[in-house]
């Protein structure tokens, strides 16, 4: 996919901005992102268990660097590519976070964590696996709870080289194993694995 011009790009965010205003006045949550020349809109239909995890690597985070915030749900945005993502979990140290901003600098995030909703086809991840490399963010932890999977993937180092920027390592683990993502350790014996049936 080629990149855009600049201007093309304005026009791409602008339009996907109206996006996610008129978003916000329809019934449901709706996540609004772009990615190359794409919009990509999804309906969130998160589930108690889902939270639950999100909630529970927040704490763990915020408990071993008092100097970041876990941010939930929050845009972040990358000035170079005009790439917009919304993780799940985005950390950055809190005195770099502009309030008066509509979304965070995607190169003041130190790592994104997305968990995988009960149902998802993994498109939402796989794009981002692809974009948050682009976009200057250096750790990126996939959390898969789904019945018969339920494994954590760090993806770390990214660099350029012949098929672009991408992360240069991914190292998978199970539940119940303790995770290193940069500075931070992870338990993940705290997380829930999504019922059989879902």
């Amino acid at each position: 996919m080629a990149d855009l011009a600049p201007d093309e790009r304005r026009r791409l965010n602008d339009f996907a901005e109206q996006i996610a205003e008129l978003a916000e006045r329809h019934e449901g949550r709706w996540k609004v992102q772009t990615s190359g020349s794409r919009i990509l809109i999804t309906m969130l239909s998160r589930t108690t268990a889902h939270g639950l995890d999100v909630g529970r690597l927040r704490r763990r985070i915020e408990a071993q660097a008092p100097e970041v915030v876990a941010l939930t749900d929050t845009n972040t945005y990358d000035p170079a590519t005009g790439l917009t993502k919304i993780p799940d979990l985005m950390v950055v140290i809190e005195e770099k976070a502009d309030e008066t901003s509509k979304a965070v600098d995607s190169r003041d995030v130190l790592m994104t964590v997305e968990v995988v909703p009960p149902g998802n086809s993994l498109d939402d991840i796989r794009e981002k696996l692809g974009d948050y490399p682009k976009m200057g963010i250096p750790l990126y932890v996939v959390v898969d709870p789904r019945h018969g999977k339920q494994t954590v993937t760090v993806h770390s180092d990214p660099a350029p080289g012949p098929d672009g920027i991408r992360y240069r390592k991914t190292v998978p683990y199970a539940f119940g194993d303790t995770v290193t993502v940069g500075r931070w350790s992870l338990d993940t014996s705290i997380l829930k694995s999504y019922p059989a049936d879902w």
